[in-house]
């Protein structure tokens, strides 16, 4: 998924930029090329991200311009568009996934047997990072961040809110999904620091 608005960051196309010579989107999608059980990947973009879709074509990968009405919208009209089935889900400004965590939520999806997996992170992750997350959840008890990570059965996306499973994951990795700034300068500073 790569066609918001980046109205916290201004505008700018958010999975173009940089970290250590590298954008977001490309990180990404490098993680995803290696992950045995990734079989195609398909970058959705929107008309207001004209350069990420230069990018993503650029990077040898498939693109499907939705029409950019948010990010649940957009999802639902690639898995239509494109007749989807099982569906790894992926912000692009996830810029330190790494492929043990693509392949533990596909592991997570087959074991599960539901039709949708959230990889989520305890609270207390992002507040020992000093992140304040966009969204919190109450699951079983725990409050939870989704963080941007899902795997959907795309025959089943008509139903409305899908059953899901959560897959748990308490990495520095997941926690950096860059939506402001700040995030974005502490991505750096993790770079530039070696914790990555």
């Amino acid at each position: 998924m790569a066609g918001g608005r980046s109205s916290r960051m201004g505008g700018v196309e958010k999975p173009l930029l940089e970290i250590a010579g590298k954008s977001m989107l490309q990180r990404v999608i490098e993680v995803l090329q290696a992950t045995k059980s990734v079989d195609g990947i398909v970058v959705a973009s929107t008309p207001r991200t004209q350069a990420t879709t230069l990018d993503a074509k650029r990077l040898g990968v498939q693109v499907i311009i939705t029409p950019g009405s948010g990010f649940e919208e957009d999802m639902q009209f690639a898995i239509r568009h494109l007749s989807l089935r099982d569906i790894l889900v992926i912000s692009s400004d996830l810029p330190f996934v790494t492929v043990n965590v693509i392949e533990d939520a596909a592991e997570k999806y087959r074991e599960s047997q539901k039709p949708s997996v959230a990889v989520m992170a305890p609270v207390e992750l992002y507040d020992r990072l000093g992140i304040t997350p966009s969204y919190v959840f109450d699951v079983n008890a725990r409050r939870l961040v989704p963080v941007g990570i899902n795997v959907i059965d795309g025959r089943r996306i008509e139903e409305g809110p899908l059953e899901q499973a959560e897959l748990i994951i308490n990495s520095e990795d997941v926690a950096f999904n860059v939506n402001t700034p700040e995030e974005f300068e502490a991505a750096k500073r993790r770079v530039a620091a070696g914790e990555v």
